[in-house]
């Protein structure tokens, strides 16, 4: 099992530290997601966009109240970038809590610092460039985050936070409208430590969850789990490399979602183990400077996110960079 540590947010609500990603395969997730709750997970991270959330649904009245009070649950979803304006945030947020049979959400996350122009379904095509998204660049980050918190005014939602924002989104949203987001859900593993925007969210009382914990295997590279100094801490522990990869983040002070679809994985990625300072600087000198690795860019994306969202180099050559304010 895991320890049953909960971590506290800005809001005064509590993340359980560990919880389960839903960024998995359609028809698996109703599955996953009652085997993880009746074997201990308390959080649960979705989105609009994973297509899956009715699947979550299902799977919530079969533990809801019999495993489970839905008070004892903390429920995370994700506002997709079709619906960053005021009436379709609305519209999308209402669309999420019937798929899950829900009356509210623990927290509400602006999936990604970029809107797209509504009324085309979740991915729409630019008109007039081929292999394009088409994005929204009237629509700015400050519009999106005061809509956030008439949605957390609603009740419908506890807490309101974003993802994939750097140190600049962060601020901007906090110098115009004072509020400070909950929660910023990052990639983050020890190829990807973003010390500069951890230090950041720490100073200002946001806190860090971590998805994609295990690496990624999205540009067909070998996975963290694969990597010799990890399965090395793994022997040593007695441990899995995933549940090593998994007590990195907790380390660094994260709550970090791993993802399955398996029993076993599931399982056994809920059985924290705790590393020793050696073994966690041996883990983080994987990633020495030179060796970082952003697997998540949705520059490459197809179709293709014309905008620089995190300065790395790919992104350089991108036409549009986020409109914050």
């Amino acid at each position: 099992m895991s320890f049953g540590k909960v971590l506290q947010l800005n809001t005064g609500a509590t993340i359980p530290e560990i919880g389960l990603g839903t960024c998995s395969d359609q028809n698996k997730v109703e599955s996953a997601v009652e085997i993880a709750v009746r074997n201990g997970y308390r959080h649960l991270d979705l989105a609009m966009v994973y297509l899956n959330q009715d699947e979550v649904g299902r799977a919530l009245k079969k533990v809801i109240p019999s495993v489970v009070t839905r008070e004892q649950l903390f429920v995370t979803s994700k506002l997709w970038n079709c619906s960053h304006q005021q009436g379709p945030a609305e519209a999308e947020l209402d669309e999420t809590l019937k798929q899950l049979g829900l009356t509210y959400l623990d927290l509400y996350l602006v999936h990604w610092p970029v809107a797209f122009e509504p009324g085309n379904g979740l991915k729409p095509l630019h008109p007039t460039k081929e292999g394009e998204a088409h994005l929204d660049l009237k629509t700015s980050l400050v519009d999106t985050w005061r809509t956030m918190i008439k949605l957390k005014e609603s009740g419908k939602v506890k807490s309101i936070g974003v993802s994939n924002f750097t140190i600049e989104h962060i601020q901007g949203l906090i110098d115009a409208t004072g509020v400070t987001p909950a929660v910023n859900q990052i990639e983050a593993h020890p190829l990807l430590p973003q010390d500069d925007l951890v230090a950041y969210c720490k100073q200002v009382g946001v806190h860090i969850t971590a998805y994609s914990p295990l690496g990624n295997n999205r540009l067909g590279k070998p996975m963290l789990t694969e990597h010799v100094v990890v399965k090395e801490v793994a022997e040593k522990l007695g441990a899995t490399p995933a549940q090593v990869l998994v007590a990195w983040g907790v380390y660094r002070g994260y709550s970090v979602i791993p993802k399955s679809v398996q029993e076993g994985r599931i399982v056994s990625n809920f059985k924290q183990v705790a590393l020793s300072e050696g073994d966690y600087e041996k883990v983080t000198a994987i990633g020495a400077p030179g060796n970082f690795e952003r697997f998540n860019i949705p520059f490459r994306y197809i179709p293709k996110w014309d905008i620089n969202l995190f300065d790395e180099e790919l992104e350089k050559t991108a036409t549009y960079r986020v409109n914050i304010v």
